[in-house]
Protein backbone atom coordinates (compact mmCIF):
# COMPACT_ATOMS: atom_id res chain seq x y z
CA UNK A 1 0.00 0.00 0.00
CA UNK A 2 1.58 3.38 -1.13
CA UNK A 3 1.90 6.02 1.66
CA UNK A 4 -0.83 9.12 1.16
CA UNK A 5 0.52 12.37 -0.36
CA UNK A 6 2.31 14.62 1.13
CA UNK A 7 0.74 17.79 1.48
CA UNK A 8 2.56 21.10 0.16
CA UNK A 9 3.50 23.66 2.35
CA UNK A 10 3.18 27.15 1.42
CA UNK A 11 4.98 30.22 2.85
CA UNK A 12 2.64 33.14 3.51
CA UNK A 13 4.08 36.50 4.35
CA UNK A 14 1.90 38.97 5.89
CA UNK A 15 -0.86 36.05 6.95
CA UNK A 16 -2.48 38.14 9.53
CA UNK A 17 -3.23 40.79 7.24
CA UNK A 18 -6.54 41.27 5.38
CA UNK A 19 -5.39 39.73 1.87
CA UNK A 20 -3.02 37.37 3.85
CA UNK A 21 -5.90 35.52 6.00
CA UNK A 22 -8.14 35.19 3.03
CA UNK A 23 -5.39 33.58 1.03
CA UNK A 24 -3.95 31.33 3.92
CA UNK A 25 -7.55 30.54 4.73
CA UNK A 26 -8.32 29.22 1.30
CA UNK A 27 -4.85 27.55 0.85
CA UNK A 28 -5.97 25.51 4.03
CA UNK A 29 -9.05 24.24 3.09
CA UNK A 30 -7.60 23.07 -0.08
CA UNK A 31 -5.41 20.92 1.74
CA UNK A 32 -1.67 22.68 2.08
CA UNK A 33 0.06 23.36 4.79
CA UNK A 34 0.76 26.80 5.33
CA UNK A 35 3.56 28.68 7.26
CA UNK A 36 2.30 31.87 8.45
CA UNK A 37 4.50 34.86 8.60
CA UNK A 38 3.55 38.11 9.93
CA UNK A 39 4.93 41.06 12.15
CA UNK A 40 1.44 42.13 14.05
CA UNK A 41 2.52 46.30 14.12
CA UNK A 42 0.09 48.33 15.33
CA UNK A 43 -0.38 50.66 11.34
CA UNK A 44 -4.29 49.54 12.89
CA UNK A 45 -5.95 47.68 15.50
CA UNK A 46 -3.68 44.62 16.17
CA UNK A 47 -6.89 43.05 17.81
CA UNK A 48 -8.31 42.41 13.97
CA UNK A 49 -5.13 40.93 13.17
CA UNK A 50 -5.33 37.91 15.99
CA UNK A 51 -9.00 37.26 15.03
CA UNK A 52 -7.89 36.50 11.59
CA UNK A 53 -5.26 34.57 13.19
CA UNK A 54 -7.82 32.66 15.28
CA UNK A 55 -9.93 32.11 12.35
CA UNK A 56 -6.75 30.07 10.74
CA UNK A 57 -6.13 28.40 14.04
CA UNK A 58 -7.05 24.59 13.71
CA UNK A 59 -7.81 24.72 9.86
CA UNK A 60 -6.83 22.42 7.36
CA UNK A 61 -6.89 18.83 6.95
CA UNK A 62 -3.89 18.19 9.34
CA UNK A 63 -5.91 19.95 12.67
CA UNK A 64 -3.56 22.12 14.41
CA UNK A 65 -0.26 21.47 12.77
CA UNK A 66 -1.61 22.23 9.31
CA UNK A 67 -1.39 26.22 10.45
CA UNK A 68 2.09 26.95 12.06
CA UNK A 69 2.31 30.93 13.07
CA UNK A 70 5.26 33.25 13.28
CA UNK A 71 5.36 36.56 14.61
CA UNK A 72 8.80 38.18 13.26
CA UNK A 73 9.79 41.43 11.29
CA UNK A 74 10.67 40.61 7.92
CA UNK A 75 13.73 42.75 9.04
CA UNK A 76 14.50 40.26 11.25
CA UNK A 77 16.97 38.56 8.48
CA UNK A 78 18.51 36.00 10.72
CA UNK A 79 14.90 34.56 11.77
CA UNK A 80 13.60 35.08 8.28
CA UNK A 81 16.43 32.86 6.89
CA UNK A 82 15.72 30.16 9.58
CA UNK A 83 12.30 29.57 9.30
CA UNK A 84 12.74 29.02 5.61
CA UNK A 85 15.10 26.65 6.52
CA UNK A 86 13.19 24.98 8.63
CA UNK A 87 10.21 24.73 6.45
CA UNK A 88 11.32 24.93 2.92
CA UNK A 89 8.18 25.71 1.64
CA UNK A 90 6.99 24.17 -2.00
CA UNK A 91 5.88 27.85 -2.65
CA UNK A 92 6.09 30.77 -1.38
CA UNK A 93 3.51 34.09 -1.45
CA UNK A 94 5.06 37.18 -0.43
CA UNK A 95 1.82 39.58 0.91
CA UNK A 96 3.56 41.55 3.20
CA UNK A 97 4.47 44.65 3.05
CA UNK A 98 3.73 48.39 4.80
CA UNK A 99 0.75 49.37 2.83
CA UNK A 100 -1.07 52.37 2.24
CA UNK A 101 -0.44 55.43 -0.65
CA UNK A 102 -1.23 58.22 2.05
CA UNK A 103 0.41 56.65 5.07
CA UNK A 104 3.62 56.96 3.12
CA UNK A 105 3.93 60.65 3.68
CA UNK A 106 3.44 60.52 7.52
CA UNK A 107 5.79 57.77 7.51
CA UNK A 108 8.62 56.97 4.78
CA UNK A 109 11.33 55.01 6.61
CA UNK A 110 8.46 52.41 6.93
CA UNK A 111 8.24 51.58 3.96
CA UNK A 112 11.93 51.51 3.39
CA UNK A 113 12.48 49.11 6.17
CA UNK A 114 9.68 46.79 5.49
CA UNK A 115 9.10 47.16 1.47
CA UNK A 116 12.67 47.24 0.95
CA UNK A 117 15.18 45.53 3.65
CA UNK A 118 12.43 42.96 4.50
CA UNK A 119 11.33 41.67 0.84
CA UNK A 120 15.59 41.00 0.02
CA UNK A 121 15.13 38.84 3.23
CA UNK A 122 12.43 37.28 2.08
CA UNK A 123 13.98 37.02 -1.59
CA UNK A 124 17.23 35.38 0.19
CA UNK A 125 15.00 32.59 1.97
CA UNK A 126 13.73 31.93 -1.42
CA UNK A 127 17.52 31.49 -2.71
CA UNK A 128 18.82 29.34 -0.59
CA UNK A 129 15.48 26.78 -0.50
CA UNK A 130 14.46 26.79 -3.82
CA UNK A 131 10.61 26.67 -3.60
CA UNK A 132 9.09 25.66 -6.96
CA UNK A 133 7.67 29.21 -7.65
CA UNK A 134 7.80 32.38 -5.96
CA UNK A 135 5.24 35.23 -5.43
CA UNK A 136 5.01 38.26 -4.59
CA UNK A 137 2.48 41.35 -4.57
CA UNK A 138 2.82 44.50 -6.43
CA UNK A 139 0.33 47.05 -6.72
CA UNK A 140 -1.48 49.08 -9.40
CA UNK A 141 -0.33 51.97 -7.73
CA UNK A 142 3.48 51.34 -10.23
CA UNK A 143 1.73 52.45 -13.31
CA UNK A 144 1.76 56.01 -11.08
CA UNK A 145 1.47 59.05 -14.54
CA UNK A 146 0.77 56.04 -17.12
CA UNK A 147 -3.04 57.67 -18.43
CA UNK A 148 -3.01 54.66 -21.01
CA UNK A 149 -5.75 52.70 -19.94
CA UNK A 150 -6.51 50.51 -19.23
CA UNK A 151 -3.51 49.23 -17.48
CA UNK A 152 -1.27 46.44 -18.91
CA UNK A 153 1.68 44.69 -17.38
CA UNK A 154 3.92 45.44 -20.50
CA UNK A 155 3.20 49.40 -20.56
CA UNK A 156 6.62 51.30 -18.84
CA UNK A 157 5.88 52.03 -15.09
CA UNK A 158 8.81 54.46 -14.67
CA UNK A 159 7.13 57.21 -13.20
CA UNK A 160 6.01 56.15 -10.02
CA UNK A 161 3.89 59.53 -7.80
CA UNK A 162 4.41 58.13 -4.19
CA UNK A 163 7.09 56.13 -2.28
CA UNK A 164 4.87 53.42 -1.43
CA UNK A 165 4.54 52.46 -5.32
CA UNK A 166 8.43 53.34 -5.80
CA UNK A 167 9.36 50.68 -3.26
CA UNK A 168 6.76 48.17 -4.84
CA UNK A 169 8.19 48.90 -8.28
CA UNK A 170 11.83 48.78 -6.47
CA UNK A 171 10.45 45.08 -5.65
CA UNK A 172 9.54 44.40 -8.70
CA UNK A 173 13.14 45.15 -10.69
CA UNK A 174 14.96 43.41 -7.45
CA UNK A 175 12.69 39.61 -7.77
CA UNK A 176 13.29 39.91 -11.86
CA UNK A 177 17.52 40.17 -11.25
CA UNK A 178 16.88 37.21 -8.49
CA UNK A 179 14.75 35.29 -10.88
CA UNK A 180 18.00 35.84 -13.72
CA UNK A 181 20.95 35.29 -11.43
CA UNK A 182 19.50 31.85 -9.14
CA UNK A 183 16.91 30.67 -12.08
CA UNK A 184 13.86 31.22 -9.43
CA UNK A 185 10.54 31.19 -10.97
CA UNK A 186 9.09 34.08 -9.90
CA UNK A 187 5.67 35.81 -10.49
CA UNK A 188 4.75 39.83 -9.33
CA UNK A 189 1.03 40.11 -9.32
CA UNK A 190 -0.28 43.59 -9.35
CA UNK A 191 -3.72 44.51 -7.34
CA UNK A 192 -6.26 46.35 -8.00
CA UNK A 193 -8.20 48.14 -4.82
CA UNK A 194 -8.93 44.82 -3.05
CA UNK A 195 -11.74 45.12 -0.59
CA UNK A 196 -14.15 42.40 1.18
CA UNK A 197 -14.74 41.36 5.02
CA UNK A 198 -11.87 41.25 7.30
CA UNK A 199 -10.76 44.51 5.27
CA UNK A 200 -8.44 47.03 6.91
CA UNK A 201 -9.78 50.31 8.80
CA UNK A 202 -7.78 52.14 6.89
CA UNK A 203 -9.33 51.12 3.84
CA UNK A 204 -12.32 53.78 2.05
CA UNK A 205 -14.92 50.88 2.65
CA UNK A 206 -14.66 50.35 5.69
CA UNK A 207 -13.92 53.91 6.96
CA UNK A 208 -17.49 54.58 4.79
CA UNK A 209 -19.66 52.20 6.80
CA UNK A 210 -17.90 52.83 9.93
CA UNK A 211 -18.73 56.72 9.66
CA UNK A 212 -22.28 56.29 7.69
CA UNK A 213 -23.53 54.35 10.87
CA UNK A 214 -22.11 56.10 13.40
CA UNK A 215 -23.63 59.53 11.92
CA UNK A 216 -20.30 61.16 11.28
CA UNK A 217 -19.25 62.68 7.68
CA UNK A 218 -16.73 60.83 4.93
CA UNK A 219 -14.21 62.65 3.30
CA UNK A 220 -14.90 62.22 -0.62
CA UNK A 221 -11.54 62.93 -2.36
CA UNK A 222 -11.63 64.23 -6.00
CA UNK A 223 -15.05 65.62 -5.38
CA UNK A 224 -15.87 62.06 -5.97
CA UNK A 225 -14.75 61.81 -9.61
CA UNK A 226 -12.66 59.51 -9.28
CA UNK A 227 -12.76 55.72 -10.57
CA UNK A 228 -11.09 52.44 -9.29
CA UNK A 229 -11.19 48.80 -10.78
CA UNK A 230 -12.39 47.38 -7.29
CA UNK A 231 -11.60 44.10 -6.84
CA UNK A 232 -12.96 41.62 -4.78
CA UNK A 233 -11.00 39.78 -2.37
CA UNK A 234 -12.43 36.09 -3.18
CA UNK A 235 -11.82 36.44 -6.65
CA UNK A 236 -8.08 37.89 -6.07
CA UNK A 237 -7.66 34.63 -3.77
CA UNK A 238 -9.07 33.06 -6.37
CA UNK A 239 -6.40 34.20 -9.42
CA UNK A 240 -3.61 33.32 -6.77
CA UNK A 241 -4.33 30.24 -6.14
CA UNK A 242 -4.60 29.35 -9.82
CA UNK A 243 -0.86 31.41 -10.51
CA UNK A 244 0.73 29.17 -8.17
CA UNK A 245 0.56 26.28 -10.61
CA UNK A 246 1.68 28.77 -13.48
CA UNK A 247 5.11 29.39 -13.12
CA UNK A 248 6.47 31.27 -15.59
CA UNK A 249 9.27 29.23 -18.69
CA UNK A 250 11.43 31.28 -19.97
CA UNK A 251 10.32 31.17 -23.98
CA UNK A 252 6.96 29.76 -23.14
CA UNK A 253 4.85 33.02 -23.19
CA UNK A 254 0.64 32.72 -23.05
CA UNK A 255 -0.76 32.65 -26.52
CA UNK A 256 -2.76 35.50 -27.77
CA UNK A 257 -1.82 38.17 -25.19
CA UNK A 258 1.14 40.51 -24.95
CA UNK A 259 3.36 39.01 -22.00
CA UNK A 260 5.08 40.17 -19.70
CA UNK A 261 7.32 36.91 -19.81
CA UNK A 262 11.31 38.39 -19.43
CA UNK A 263 13.48 37.24 -22.24
CA UNK A 264 16.23 36.97 -19.26
CA UNK A 265 14.44 35.36 -16.66
CA UNK A 266 11.45 32.70 -15.52
CA UNK A 267 9.89 35.76 -14.75
CA UNK A 268 6.44 37.48 -15.17
CA UNK A 269 4.32 40.19 -13.82
CA UNK A 270 0.22 39.66 -13.41
CA UNK A 271 -2.22 42.19 -13.07
CA UNK A 272 -5.45 40.93 -10.60
CA UNK A 273 -8.34 43.12 -11.30
CA UNK A 274 -11.58 42.77 -13.33
CA UNK A 275 -10.92 45.74 -15.55
CA UNK A 276 -14.98 47.12 -15.00
CA UNK A 277 -13.81 50.50 -12.71
CA UNK A 278 -16.41 52.34 -10.74
CA UNK A 279 -17.06 55.75 -9.66
CA UNK A 280 -16.58 56.57 -6.04
CA UNK A 281 -20.03 58.35 -5.91
CA UNK A 282 -21.73 55.38 -7.42
CA UNK A 283 -19.66 53.06 -4.99
CA UNK A 284 -20.87 55.46 -1.71
CA UNK A 285 -24.34 55.22 -3.11
CA UNK A 286 -23.85 51.69 -3.17
CA UNK A 287 -22.77 51.65 0.61
CA UNK A 288 -25.60 53.76 1.24
CA UNK A 289 -28.44 51.49 -0.94
CA UNK A 290 -26.75 48.41 1.22
CA UNK A 291 -27.05 50.17 4.62
CA UNK A 292 -30.40 52.16 4.28
CA UNK A 293 -28.93 55.42 5.41
CA UNK A 294 -27.47 58.63 3.59
CA UNK A 295 -23.34 59.51 3.96
CA UNK A 296 -22.82 63.13 4.96
CA UNK A 297 -19.98 63.55 2.17
CA UNK A 298 -17.17 66.36 2.90
CA UNK A 299 -16.06 66.85 -0.45
CA UNK A 300 -12.16 67.34 -0.92
CA UNK A 301 -9.42 67.70 -3.48
CA UNK A 302 -7.40 65.20 -4.29
CA UNK A 303 -5.16 64.20 -2.07
CA UNK A 304 -0.94 63.88 -2.76
CA UNK A 305 -0.37 61.05 -4.49
CA UNK A 306 -3.84 60.17 -5.90
CA UNK A 307 -4.17 59.02 -9.45
CA UNK A 308 -8.02 59.99 -11.09
CA UNK A 309 -8.60 55.92 -12.53
CA UNK A 310 -7.23 52.79 -11.80
CA UNK A 311 -8.52 50.23 -14.77
CA UNK A 312 -6.36 46.70 -15.15
CA UNK A 313 -6.49 44.97 -18.61
CA UNK A 314 -7.35 41.42 -17.54
CA UNK A 315 -6.06 39.45 -20.53
CA UNK A 316 -3.12 38.03 -19.20
CA UNK A 317 -4.54 36.68 -16.36
CA UNK A 318 -7.41 35.33 -18.54
CA UNK A 319 -4.94 33.66 -20.79
CA UNK A 320 -2.53 32.04 -18.19
CA UNK A 321 -5.61 30.67 -16.12
CA UNK A 322 -8.51 30.92 -17.70
CA UNK A 323 -9.84 33.28 -14.95
CA UNK A 324 -10.72 37.36 -14.68
CA UNK A 325 -12.46 38.56 -11.33
CA UNK A 326 -16.40 39.31 -11.89
CA UNK A 327 -17.66 40.12 -8.51
CA UNK A 328 -19.57 43.07 -8.91
CA UNK A 329 -19.44 45.93 -6.34
CA UNK A 330 -23.41 45.33 -5.25
CA UNK A 331 -22.03 41.66 -4.24
CA UNK A 332 -19.07 42.44 -2.49
CA UNK A 333 -19.93 45.48 -0.64
CA UNK A 334 -23.31 43.57 0.75
CA UNK A 335 -20.76 40.99 2.23
CA UNK A 336 -18.41 43.40 3.59
CA UNK A 337 -21.86 45.11 5.30
CA UNK A 338 -22.66 41.79 6.57
CA UNK A 339 -19.34 41.22 8.24
CA UNK A 340 -18.66 44.45 9.65
CA UNK A 341 -22.32 44.38 11.34
CA UNK A 342 -21.83 40.77 12.65
CA UNK A 343 -18.54 41.25 13.83
CA UNK A 344 -18.62 45.03 15.23
CA UNK A 345 -22.38 44.05 16.26
CA UNK A 346 -23.22 47.24 14.46
CA UNK A 347 -26.14 48.66 12.54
Amino acid sequence: MSAPARSRTALVTGAAGFIGFHLARRLLADGWVVIGIDGMTDYYDVRLKHARLAQLRGAGGEGANAFRFHEVMLEDAPRILEIFAETRPDAVIHLAAQAGVRYSLENPRAYIDSNLTGTFNVMEGVRETQPAHFLAASTSSVYGANTLMPFAETHQTDHPITLYAATKKANETMLHAYAHLWNLPVTTFRFFTVYGPWGRPDMALFKFVKAILEGMPIDVYGEGRMKRDFTYVDDLVEAIIRLIDTPPVPGLPAEGVADSLSPAAPYRVVNIGGGQPVGLLPFIETIEKELGKPAIRNMLPMQKGDVRETVASAELLEALTGYRPATSVEQGVKAFVAWYRDYYAAG
